[in-house]
């Protein structure tokens, strides 16, 4: 069950479509570690944004393909809160719809990775806190 929260918390946070609430929230149900379950998934949605941050760096050149992975209105409002926020947009990089080309243009922008690293992670791990409803203990 753990390579699985971890397997699902990397794929949301890439291209896929992928869903780790359920499985997350599953495991806790199920009675598994909440640490465990905590660390494992915000790893893992860390560096599925990590994927994104690589793919914004070196395939940006390639936008105007068909099989490019961000529609231009992502993108357009990914760029409109960097514009805004700079780096600090990254806390709502576990935001749907919004945080993946948020991660996506951070390595557009050629961001500093481990400042990316982070704040997504500051993001990520915020978000699976407040799922697993263990905030009150930090």
């Amino acid at each position: 069950m753990y390579l699985t929260i971890f397997l699902t918390a990397f794929l949301a946070a890439t291209i896929l479509p992928a869903q780790s609430e359920f499985v997350v929230a599953g495991a806790q149900q199920m009675g598994y570690n909440i640490w465990a379950i905590w660390w494992l998934a915000s790893i893992g949605n860390t560096l599925g944004s990590v994927v994104n941050y690589i793919l914004g760096r070196f395939l940006v050149q390639y936008q105007d393909r068909r099989w490019f992975p961000f529609k231009p209105k992502s993108l357009e409002r990914g760029h409109r809160w960097f514009e805004r926020f700079g780096k600090w947009s990254l806390l709502m990089a576990w935001a749907p719809f919004i945080g993946d080309p948020l991660t996506f243009i951070a390595g557009m922008l050629r961001l500093t990775f481990w400042q990316f690293l982070i704040l997504v992670f500051v993001s990520k791990s915020g978000r699976y806190a407040i799922l697993l409803g263990i905030t009150q203990l930090f």
